[in-house]
């Protein structure tokens, strides 16, 4: 294994690397919302899927080839791909492969762990002939110069490159954590430990993976070889890939810090799992605030989605306790809000809110229709959802949690089949 350090200052990695995003996740504890969708096609920040964060960051960082391994409940997903990223052209040297796992292999129906799903494409990514592969998770939600995890990860010899928060110690516990050296040199992978290892120099924090690894082509398929003829192996880059080159090889920690990209506004390195509810909900609230966490508004690094056609947001009628109108909220195109009240909200393409309604604190994903009268708070509404009249949610916790999936925070997940149980 490498140990060599080589200056590659000059012309960018990133048109000679693929981007592989991981994007197959069952997200079960987003409950009711990927029942119909998986974990990276649940809508986020008014126009967005999660997974065009991580599309997004590759595009921007300069990679032009990418593959995206779908698995359980993928159509959603896959359809939204063929809409929104089908602006990649062969003769430009860029390719966007959609990657189920379509029983490529006789003796297994699905890919088996993480490792797995790059193992069964080898020869797909061979066609490509990339030197290096950004491996990426499909369902966080962040902005990321990849560019600058790849020049790191030449410069320093790695054999493996693994991307890292840095979290406050006892925070990390809920994460696989990086023992480093002082020179990032990574000695130890710790998975979920009751004691996390602090950062070298800094013992109040942890180096916490982000599930993002960099290598050359041609050491991650000798990896992947070998840990698929490996009978104890959980095929998983974190269980097994990366442990086994901590301890044979040079693997290097990347902090997120040294290439997180953040607009003249943003305060802070912005990343986040949204895979609860609870998580999700602040997420998408974070976007309303005056000056945002995370900004969607940022020209120089977009997130490219998927541009629909559609009329501009409407609001209408101006008289006492029925005007339109909405304060602090992110509202998207061919909604209408009819002498309703969105306040601290993100209403998604084609929502319509009838006359003396209200929403506070509601994340309302696409063509959903808010009756006359309604008055919803602290609610995240599925697409589709038809709310009748004068429902009234948020005021009282028994009632709500008899009737919605309410969380610890005492947010309402609303589905149709909530919405229909309600009539029968």
């Amino acid at each position: 294994m490498s140990d060599t350090k080589r200056d590659i200052s000059g012309q960018p990695l990133a048109r000679d690397a693929m981007a592989y995003v991981l994007a197959g996740g069952r997200g079960s504890r987003l409950k009711e919302l990927t029942d119909y969708r998986a974990k990276p096609a649940v809508y986020f920040g008014g126009m967005s899927r999660i997974a065009d964060f991580a599309l997004s960051n590759a595009i921007n960082s300069g990679i032009r080839r990418i593959g995206v391994a779908t698995q359980y409940r993928a159509h959603s997903l896959i359809r939204h791909m063929q809409r929104a990223w089908n602006f990649m052209r062969p003769e430009r040297n860029e390719s966007f492969d959609i990657l189920p796992a379509s029983q490529r292999n006789a003796e297994q129906l699905w890919y088996a762990g993480t490792a797995d799903a790059v193992y069964q494409n080898i020869d797909i990514i061979s066609a490509h002939a990339p030197k290096y592969m950004v491996i990426l998770a499909g369902d966080h939600i962040y902005k990321m110069d990849y560019e600058v995890m790849l020049r790191q990860h030449v410069n320093s010899g790695a054999d493996v490159t693994v991307g890292c928060l840095v979290v406050p110690r006892m925070e990390a516990t809920g994460f696989g954590v990086m023992k480093v050296d002082k020179d990032s040199v990574i000695t130890e992978f710790v998975e979920k430990p009751s004691d996390p290892p602090g950062i070298p120099g800094d013992p109040g924090n942890a180096l916490a993976s982000m599930g993002i690894y960099v290598f050359e082509t041609a050491f991650l398929f000798e990896q992947l070889r070998r840990d698929a003829a490996d009978p104890g192996s959980s095929r998983d880059f974190g269980g097994d890939i990366i442990p086994y080159i901590v301890k044979h090889g040079k693997a290097v920690a990347h902090k997120f810090t040294d290439s997180c990209i953040r607009a003249a506004e943003e305060i802070e390195e912005y990343w986040r799992d949204v895979g609860t509810l609870d998580a999700y909900f602040e997420a998408n609230l974070d976007l309303t605030d005056v000056v945002p966490k995370l900004n969607m508004y940022d020209r120089e690094w977009p997130i490219w989605t998927d541009q629909i056609i559609a009329a501009p947001a409407k609001f209408v009628h101006d008289e006492e306790g029925r005007r339109g109108h909405a304060i602090s909220s992110l509202i998207s195109q061919d909604c209408i809000v009819s002498g309703a009240l969105a306040k601290h909200s993100l209403l998604f393409t084609g929502v319509k809110m009838g006359s003396f309604s209200s929403v506070d604190e509601a994340v309302i994903l696409p063509y959903c229709n808010i009756g006359r009268g309604a008055q919803l708070s602290r609610v995240i509404i599925d697409s589709g959802v038809r709310i009748p009249e004068k429902l009234v949610v948020g005021e009282d916790p028994e009632l709500d949690a008899k009737r919605f999936r309410r969380t610890e925070n005492g947010v309402c997940l609303i589905t149709k089949a909530m919405i229909e149980a309600l009539k029968a």
